[in-house]
């Protein structure tokens, strides 16, 4: 079956090697383009049979309304989204909002296939597997952010602790090295290893999870500085 398809995904990227993908099995791409907020744009006067959302955060306001308004305003248009797993929420906020479909953004391309043509033919696109991690997150929900965050501190070491706040608080390496009385090569050495603790791979990730988890209450820090200097250099 040839499927006429829109792609949209939040990485451009992203969409353009779906797009590629599919059109080498044969599908008609009508369109592609990031991000996800073009859909509408996208699809209009195309119309597709199928629609292909992607993004990393399934269950956010910039996915969910341009699924709703995809669906009200094409109602025979197959909306599947693309998305991380296990993301209970996401899975569930995006049927509610008119999906027909949801997969999960490490699956290959035929299996991306399968749901579009399931969706097409009316039919729920999920897979079974999918299925069971949601239903496994749902009844054994991970730990609260309190809970993390003071797992989190309980693994990281004076040091890293005090690197972790000098970077909130947006000193650059020279001056956390000159905090801890060490040399800069030191200093980026202990900021590799709390970025590693915190499974983070930039200062601004690690800001984020500290945030998030609470971690910077456990550390006895309320909150980061407003000037929007954290993490910046």
């Amino acid at each position: 079956m040839t499927l006429r398809v829109v792609v949209a995904d939040d990485r451009r990227l992203v969409a353009e090697a779906l797009a590629s993908a599919l059109r080498m099995r044969g599908h008609r791409v009508l369109a592609a383009g990031s991000p996800v907020g073009r859909a509408v744009e996208l699809t209009t006067g195309r119309s597709p049979e199928v629609c292909l959302l992607g993004s990393a955060e399934p269950d956010g306001a910039s996915v969910l309304e341009p699924l709703a308004r995809l669906v009200a305003q094409a109602p025979k248009l197959a909306v599947v989204v693309l998305g991380p797993v296990p993301c209970p929420r996401g899975v569930a906020a995006a049927f509610a909002a008119g999906a027909r479909g949801y997969v999960r953004h490490d699956e290959r391309i035929d299996g991306v296939e399968r749901a579009l043509a399931r969706a097409r033919a009316g039919d729920a696109a999920v897979a079974p597997g999918l299925l069971r991690e949601v239903f496994g997150a749902l009844l054994e929900p991970g730990p609260t952010p309190a809970a993390e965050g003071a797992r989190l501190a309980a693994q990281l070491t004076p040091r890293e602790a005090h690197v972790l706040l000098r970077i909130v608080d947006g000193d650059d390496t020279r001056r956390i090295a000159d905090g801890l009385g060490v040399a800069p090569s030191t200093a980026r050495t202990h900021i590799q290893r709390l970025l590693a603790k915190l499974g983070t791979a930039t200062r601004l990730e690690a800001v984020a999870v500290a945030v998030r988890t609470g971690l910077l209450e456990q550390l006895g820090r309320p909150h980061p500085p407003e000037d929007g200097t954290a993490a910046g250099r």
